[in-house]
């Protein structure tokens, strides 16, 4: 059945050493799908169809249309919840257990929508959705079978607009009784 697993956000591999954690969490946020298999950060977790479902609300992308970054925020049409198809990796040394994911993307340079965001020049990335009707088959899947279903969500079934971050608020010294 399935199961919901609380982990960290940057895939840390099984092999990493403990020294290496913090540095590997940081580059692993995303894996892209046509080389996961490959990758020594995610091939063993590809391999061995740990595949799992990101539940979100929305996504953030970086918008370059104004020359500077402006976050934008992508979400469905109806507004529903949606899950991103992801890869999972089970980290263990002694006592010490950390659940982790990335994320899969694939290639939106064409894509309506997602073409639009990240540095001009570089090359526009989208992660992977997942369907709700195909959650059972996503978390079942063989890697072949994982790797056909990524493909770029279509763009008419997708919303977005900026949504740049709230100033940061400034520390304020606590209020006295």
């Amino acid at each position: 059945g399935r199961e919901c697993v609380p982990a960290r956000f940057g895939l840390i591999p099984y092999w990493a050493k403990p020294e290496d954690i913090a540095r590997l969490g940081k580059v692993a946020y995303n894996a892209r799908t046509e080389t996961a298999g490959q990758k020594p950060m995610f091939k063993t977790a590809w391999k061995r169809s740990q595949f799992c479902l990101i539940p979100v609300d929305a996504f953030y992308e970086p918008n370059w249309e104004t020359g500077k970054a402006v976050r934008w925020k992508i979400w469905m049409q109806d507004g529903a919840p949606f899950a991103l198809a992801g890869l999972w990796e089970h980290w263990r040394r002694d006592e010490q257990t950390i659940e982790s994911f990335t994320m899969l993307t694939v290639n939106a340079d064409d894509h309506a929508l997602m073409r639009r965001f990240h540095r001009p020049g570089d090359e526009k990335r989208m992660p992977v959705i997942i369907r709700p009707d195909d959650y059972n088959r996503w978390l079942n899947a063989s890697p072949e079978e994982a790797f056909r279903m990524c493909q770029q969500f279509p763009a008419d079934q997708m919303q977005a607009a900026a949504a740049p971050k709230p100033p940061a608020r400034p520390n304020l010294p606590p209020l006295a009784g």
